[in-house]
């Protein structure tokens, strides 16, 4: 992984130094898995269970994507993520304030999306 393009995830709010440490130093396979983070389907199914209002499925994806982040050091995407699980935990959907949870999501897919077009260019 080269210094530009962890200055990079830096400047987007990545914790590159706790998280490389995570991996034991091993920077290559830190950056094998920010390869792989995309590909998971966590994101996408997240996004269409808030489209329905499923709220159980959407919990087990948000909080589900709040571990990946959080391993991956993508501090904006697991705090946004975190926001949601504890949103709706254990609320029914007559108890969930509908609007917090797009405020959530919106902040959600403006980090993801910005941490998407970096991971794009490794």
């Amino acid at each position: 992984m080269d210094e530009s393009f962890k200055q990079r995830l830096k400047e987007c709010g990545a914790d590159v130094e706790t998280t490389v440490n995570r991996f034991m130093g091993n920077e290559a396979m830190y950056e094998k898995f920010l390869k792989k983070f995309t590909d998971n389907s966590n994101y996408s199914g997240l996004e269409e269970s808030i489209r329905e209002e499923n709220y159980e499925e959407m919990f087990k994806y948000a909080h589900t994507l709040k571990g990946v982040s959080a391993n991956l050091g993508l501090d904006p995407i697991y705090k946004a993520a975190s926001d949601l699980t504890e949103e709706i935990r254990g609320k029914q959907a007559e108890e969930v304030d509908k609007g917090r949870v797009q405020d959530i999501w919106q902040e959600l897919q403006r980090v993801y999306k910005t941490f998407e077009d970096l991971l794009g260019t490794l």
